[in-house]
């Protein structure tokens, strides 16, 4: 009799174990070969982008072997011939641009993303957003035409000048980053709970009051994140940057006078040089401080975002 149970017992299926079929373990396979993929493919980027940093970074400090950090990194003559390579000027004036630009574009964004995402009709916004975003899909260069023929003529009849300089670019430049800043703001703005609004206006706030006070110090993360990756596209831009800004080795006195920033150098003049020479080591220089600046906006971003899912 216990055999016969025993028997009875073993061909009777365990309902507590899983069923394992043909097609459960070719699954099984399948999702582990993807996953080797993807852990592939992130190491493969990892590898060239620290490749990328580390080639870069050793061709950069070798400058400093016929130059002073300190002659580099504060004089502001920037001879190659007399063996002078002060690179003041560019840093400077990148910094200069980059804030100009930033300052031109922000208010223009937010008053974009607050009227397509609390304002603007819905048929509106959908005309709007599609148009907005075609602006990022425009070549540099068009841009820099655009700016050569149309923005320097008008600033050197304004001001009597060559008008080239820091403020034709930088007005490139904001009209560039212009639709990265608006889209992410307006996703931030859309993103917020409806109650935020409820509430202010609830209490009494006019609809104003309530967009410039209680809406936008909420979407402060995502505004603050659109901000910089706008500062690092204006940073990293070059061709439009090129046909704009006179391309002159000097320190800049006021927005209108021809200078050089980190990207127009390193094209002006990297045809120029021979592979090792000092001259062409500082300009290697030159991309690896684009390289920090880039990761430390990335850096930012990260902390600006963890901050906000903190709260």
């Amino acid at each position: 009799m216990n055999s016969v149970a025993d028997k009875l017992m073993s061909t009777t299926p365990d309902k507590t174990r899983p069923i394992v079929t043909k097609w459960t373990r070719g699954q099984h396979r399948q999702d582990n070969m993807m996953r080797w993929v993807f852990v592939g493919s992130a190491a493969l980027v990892t590898a060239i982008i620290f490749s990328i940093i580390i080639f870069v970074g050793i061709q950069g400090v070798k400058t400093f072997q016929g130059v002073s950090p300190l002659e580099y990194f504060f004089s502001t003559d920037w001879t190659p011939s007399n063996n002078k390579f002060g690179a003041f000027p560019f840093l400077y004036s990148t910094l200069i641009m980059t804030l100009v630009s930033v300052v031109l574009s922000v208010p223009l964004a937010l008053s974009g993303a607050l009227f397509m995402a609390k304002i603007a009709p819905k048929w509106m916004r959908e005309i709007m957003r599609p148009a907005t975003d075609l602006f990022v899909g425009i070549p540099s260069v068009v841009y820099g035409l655009i700016g050569m023929t149309v923005i320097v003529p008008a600033l050197g009849k304004f001001t009597g000048g060559i008008g080239y300089g820091i403020l034709p670019a930088s007005i490139i430049l904001a009209i560039m980053i212009l639709p990265t800043i608006l889209s992410i703001s307006e996703d931030a703005i859309r993103s917020l709970p409806g109650r935020l609004e409820e509430a202010s206006l609830a209490l009494g706030a006019t609809r104003w009051q309530t967009l410039w006070r209680v809406l936008l110090p909420a979407a402060r993360p995502g505004i603050l994140t659109a901000i910089i990756l706008g500062m690092g596209r204006a940073i990293g831009e070059t061709m439009a940057v090129f046909m704009v800004i006179g391309n002159s080795p000097q320190m800049p006195k006021s927005l209108l006078d021809s200078t050089t920033v980190l990207t127009t150098a390193i094209v002006k003049d990297m045809g120029n040089t021979n592979y090792g020479t000092t001259w062409n080591n500082a300009l290697y220089l030159m991309a690896l401080l684009l390289l920090v600046i880039s990761l430390s906006l990335i850096l930012i971003i990260r902390i600006v975002a963890k901050r906000s899912e903190l709260k």
